[in-house]
């Protein structure tokens, strides 16, 4: 029997614009003009068969208000276009607890939350609300995850886990304490989403950091980790030209989705 493959959808939900010196710490390090920069924002979808697990869920309309964020399309409506409904049941993969990637939990209110047990651990912790954190990690949407815990939802792991066939996080850290890899089986060979452990290619390519990261060492350590790994693909967290990189979508997601892998009966 042939191991199990997964497709793999990248949506995109909103967009930002602003300056390099924005988006990497300490710009002036690098002894470059500064210059415009887009942010996308995205969430995923892996779907085998019938099977479906998300890997994250977007901002919220308040969440992207408070903010300064662009709404192209309710990451809900987005689902609902491809015939996923939230209060489905399907597992949510929570890469780390930043407003853009947990925004809609809320309405996962049937599904399995997996998280990395550092991760939880900081956001309930004593340090989340301090400024330089909190402007990422929003409390009210917290709340969803220490819901989902009390309700016997919350899926907390160490290190690894294989949350399905061909489906295993990896917590590498860096960005926030607990942040993760999702590493997916597809037809083309095994592919990264790197989520916020990489923003955008630059940072691969050039080890350049985001401008908010909570640990640096483990930051490069992170970046070390996804150059080395085998892989067909990485898919960074926020580079404005991830959907360029794979098969277009189209409808019912024309120009705001893509796909990986060929979706298996």
């Amino acid at each position: 029997m042939a191991p199990k493959t997964w497709e793999i959808l990248i949506i995109k939900h909103g967009t930002r614009a602003a300056r390099r010196s924005d988006v990497y710490m300490n710009y002036g390090f690098y002894g470059e003009p500064d210059d415009a920069f887009r942010l996308d924002y995205y969430l995923w979808v892996l779907r085998s068969g019938d099977d479906v697990i998300h890997v994250d869920t977007g901002y919220s309309a308040a969440g992207a208000a408070k903010r300064g964020r662009e709404v192209l399309i309710d990451p809900l409506d987005a689902l609902a276009r491809i015939g996923l409904r939230a209060d489905a049941g399907n597992p949510v993969v929570v890469t780390h607890a930043h407003y853009d990637h947990i925004g809609n939990l809320g309405a996962f209110s049937r599904s399995p939350v997996h998280i990395a047990r550092r991760e939880f651990a900081f956001w309930t912790g004593e340090y989340a609300t301090r400024p330089l954190f909190a402007h990422y990690g929003d409390q009210e949407e917290i709340r969803d995850l220490v819901r989902a815990r009390a309700e016997g939802r919350l899926r907390e792991f160490d290190e690894r886990a294989e949350i399905a066939p061909g489906v295993e996080l990896i917590e590498v850290g860096g960005h926030t304490p607990g942040q993760l890899v999702v590493r997916v089986a597809t037809e083309i060979g095994p592919v990264i989403l790197a989520a916020d452990a990489a923003h955008f290619h630059e940072e691969l390519d050039r080890d350049m950091l985001f401008q908010s990261m909570a640990d640096l060492p483990r930051s490069y350590a992170a970046l070390d980790w996804l150059r080395s790994a085998p892989a067909a693909a990485i898919v960074t967290g926020h580079d404005a030209g991830e959907l360029q990189r794979f098969a277009p979508l189209g409808e019912p997601l024309p120009g705001l989705a893509a796909v990986i892998g060929a979706r298996r009966a």
